[in-house]
């Protein structure tokens, strides 16, 4: 029996949820492997809930630190483990034990961040660069949630094809029961959930709304996410140029974020770079039509099911989401398309997958 320790420690995050399903999953699969999962404190008593066969293992140390290349690196070896599995590209370099890693997609290395110092944000930028590259050679296997980024990290890191494995995410339902979201209840209104950062691309979005308020004036562009600073520069932009119908929630829970695509027009996935792009498919799994960019892996994982439109052009957006505003049969298509699509994907075998490459590096090693 192998000992397998998995990196948990972003549990509970927006992109934790890959981490959380893949402990749930595994668990449910009953594999033969003794398996150990690393978490922050305040993730002990889910991780145990969901996996309580596991053992469960307290970390204080914080991802992209210091403390993540001595003190991670000491807590790992203490373990003794077989084979270690980062889902996330950020680890200790230099641990020599067997891995596996997860590389999601190489959007960070590509655009920069407004809020931060340009200088201190370029610096961390180009030891992100060397993390990936020496992870993706150091690591026994590699794993990817898309053929667009199996790609992508083979020729960005020079690895070879055969040393990556896709496997698919999926969506999940989200618990109902919420109050209709006020500000939009009885309203027009199409939407966007997740990251302002700038590869999202949520100032095309805003203007191509601008735009289409010329043919449907009571219109209102909803923008749901957490409020930080980049969410707070699209905000002063919006009241600088005098845009209206254009509304910043803030956070909202998971039920309310069901009500609002239960109700919207169109979900609007303005992105110019995505490992999977999983808000659209969510958005489809329950019942909104999603209008999405072109780019990088969303015709990949989106299939027939969304209604495309280049991302750099806003005149394009603008068209794209006015087809789906303008045609009850192009919305009711995308809605049964979409539901579909989202059916397609399951967690439970993106963890047989992922067992499957373990199970291959224990016997390489």
């Amino acid at each position: 029996m192998s000992h397998i320790v998995i990196d948990a420690r972003e549990s509970g995050t927006s992109t934790g949820r890959y981490i959380d399903k893949l402990v749930e999953f595994l668990h449910v699969l009953k594999p033969k492997h003794r398996f150990t999962i690393i978490t922050k404190p305040s993730r002990i008593d889910y991780i145990r809930k969901i996996a309580p066969s596991f053992e469960v293992v307290e970390t204080s140390v914080k991802e992209f630190t210091f403390a993540e290349q001595l003190q991670l690196k000491k807590e790992i070896e203490v373990l003794k483990p077989d084979l270690v599995h980062f889902p996330m590209v950020q680890q200790p370099i230099f641990y020599r034990g067997e891995v596996v890693t997860t590389m999601q997609d190489l959007t960070t290395l590509r655009f920069r961040n407004p809020v931060k110092n340009p200088m201190v944000f370029w610096v961390k930028q180009q030891v992100y660069k060397l993390v990936n590259i020496r992870a993706a050679h150091k690591s026994r296997a590699l794993i990817t949630p898309t053929e667009f980024v199996k790609h992508d990290v083979a020729s960005y890191c020079r690895v070879p094809l055969d040393k990556i494995t896709v496997t698919l995410e999926a969506a999940d339902v989200m618990p109902a029961g919420s109050a209709p979201y006020a500000p939009v209840e009885g309203k027009p209104f199409i939407m966007y959930i997740g990251r302002p950062t700038p590869h999202k691309n949520l100032g095309r979005l805003i203007e191509a709304h601008q735009k289409l308020r010329a043919k449907h004036p009571d219109l209102l562009l909803v923008l749901a996410g957490k409020k930080d600073a980049n969410y707070e520069l699209h905000e002063k932009t919006v009241q600088e140029k005098g845009y209206e119908g254009v509304i910043f929630t803030d956070f909202i829970p998971d039920d309310q974020f069901r009500w609002l695509l239960e109700h919207c027009q169109a979900y609007c996935f303005p992105s110019l770079s995505e490992g999977f792009g999983l808000p659209g498919l969510e958005a489809m799994l329950h019942g909104a039509p999603v209008a999405s960019s072109n780019a990088t892996c969303l015709p990949e994982v989106y299939g027939s099911a969304a209604h495309y439109f280049d991302p750099y052009d806003v005149d394009d957006i603008t068209r794209a989401i006015n087809d789906i505003l303008s045609s009850p049969e192009l919305r009711k298509k995308l809605i049964d398309l979409g539901y579909k699509q989202a059916k397609k994907y399951s967690w439970k075998r993106m963890a047989q997958q992922t067992l499957e490459v373990y199970e291959k590096a224990l016997k390489k090693a």
